[in-house]
């Protein structure tokens, strides 16, 4: 059995999510209708994470040696867990930078070593590590209610992993915050992103559920994906 997952995202009207941008067209919107969606549990990718978090010098727990067969560890249960998504391993966890209020939960593809397995227990953080060459999403998602409970998730970004869901046909609902505001810069992370193309390619389409208005015109629209 798999959460419920919502993908939930402010961007610009010209689909960039770019932190240092959305964070200057809007207000606390997007953190008030995250906590109307009662999901506890929220999924960042790894781009995001080193951004914001660990920064983007490798963990130097490089050991080469991968687990190569699916691992779970609970450090400990909560009502509700922040999740990194990091196929080989390679964020800067520290003691500082994992501590928050809620635990820290790694999603690690088998080919992650051995070493920094052991590195994340050190630190007291849980992890899942399935799939090989990548994170198996569709697994690592009922393992996350198998093991730790986790009946809602929320998606909040990057492009790349809320792409990554998408493709895998894991989204129950897809939350968009549309704020008044343009970006334009080259390069700019995009809602989805990453995606392969497919043969026969067609777009992924979408079912309206409902919209509203809030707080410095930002739009809430919500979509059930029609996979």
């Amino acid at each position: 059995m798999k959460p419920y997952i919502v993908c939930h995202m402010m961007q610009s009207i010209d689909g960039r999510i770019a932190c240092d941008m959305v964070d200057k067209i809007s207000g606390n919107e997007y953190y008030t209708a995250l906590d109307s969606l009662a999901c506890s549990t929220t999924v960042e990718g790894k781009v995001t994470l080193q951004t914001h978090v660990t920064g983007f010098e490798p963990c130097p727990v490089r050991d080469a040696v991968p687990v190569g067969h699916e691992e779970v560890h609970v450090a400990e249960k909560a009502g509700g867990y922040e999740v990194s998504v990091d196929s080989k391993g390679t964020l800067a966890w520290t003691a500082k930078n994992c501590k928050s209020g809620k635990p820290r939960l790694c999603l690690l593809s088998e080919d992650t070593s051995q070493a920094y397995l052991a590195h994340l227990r050190s630190l007291g953080m849980s992890y899942i590590a399935t799939g090989k060459g990548h994170v198996d999403l569709n697994r690592a998602v009922e393992l996350l209610n198998t093991h730790f409970g986790v009946e809602r998730m929320a998606i909040v970004g990057g492009g790349k992993i809320n792409g990554g869901f998408l493709s895998a046909g894991l989204l129950d609902e897809i939350s968009i915050m549309l704020a008044s505001g343009i970006d334009g810069r080259i390069g700019q992370p995009a809602l989805f992103d990453g995606i392969a193309e497919r043969e026969n390619y067609l777009p992924f389409k979408l079912q309206y559920m409902k919209s509203e208005v809030l707080e410095n015109g930002v739009v809430w629209i919500r979509y059930r994906p029609l996979f």
